[in-house]
């Protein structure tokens, strides 16, 4: 059936689009995350260990609120490893890093996300999109306070 919601067909392709590579760099970073969630060890481990399990459930969470809005949208939603590793921006990290290299891949992965929402705003913004701008400041103001908290432990 015919999608009429006052957003062309064009502009809703060009959003969902978009939408993929956020939905791919959060599934990525949701990932890395839960692999560190796991693997950390050191002084800062229960900080750690609970930091990332806070923030890998999140990201659980917003995989799906932006796949549905890829669906609703009127396209499918990329939901495999191969999609995702060709759509996002975010490398895999190898091996098992230290705990400090840790937090600044995800740092690094906190952005890119954020970087990922914010180059969609041209887009949804000509199309009047609300309810995509809506989801896109949303994750953009939890991964910069993400970002921040990661960055704080890193100073001396």
């Amino acid at each position: 059936m015919k999608i009429d919601n006052g957003i062309s067909e064009k502009d809703r392709k060009a959003i969902a689009n978009g939408l993929n590579h956020l939905l791919a760099d959060t599934y990525t970073l949701y990932l890395m995350t839960h692999n560190f969630h796991w693997n950390v060890k050191g002084p800062m481990f229960n900080t750690l260990h609970l930091m990332f399990e806070t923030q890998y459930n999140e990201l659980a969470l917003a995989v799906d609120l932006i796949a549905e809005r890829i669906r609703a949208l009127g396209y499918p939603a990329p939901g495999t490893y191969s999609e995702f590793a060709q759509l996002s921006s975010i490398k895999e990290v190898k091996g098992q890093p230290k705990a400090e290299e840790m937090i600044k891949h995800l740092v690094h992965g906190q952005e890119a996300v954020t970087k990922t929402a914010r180059s969609l705003f041209p887009t949804v913004d000509k199309a009047s999109d609300e309810p995509t701008a809506d989801l896109l400041t949303q994750r953009m103001q939890l991964h910069e306070k993400n970002a921040w908290m990661l960055r704080s432990l890193l100073e001396k």
